[in-house]
């Protein structure tokens, strides 16, 4: 699965569409409140880190650096 169909995946799981996200996305962090520009970015997988821990506190997620093979 690419990282485009995770992303939406998790978006779609948090119980949320992609213009949700885009509008939270552009209230709480000033992004672009482009729905095409999100998902554009999304087919690019140009996503910064940054985006991706704010992408998850907007979906009510946090990323977590975890070792493998750590239960």
């Amino acid at each position: 699965m690419n990282i485009k169909n995770q992303i939406k995946a998790q978006i779609m799981f948090a119980g949320f569409t992609m213009a949700e996200v885009v509008d939270a996305l552009s209230t709480d962090y000033g992004w672009s409140d482009s729905l095409s520009n999100f998902s554009a970015k999304l087919s690019r997988e140009s996503l910064r880190y940054k985006e991706a821990l704010e992408l998850a506190e907007v979906l009510g997620y946090e990323i977590v650096w975890k070792k493998k093979g750590d239960s």
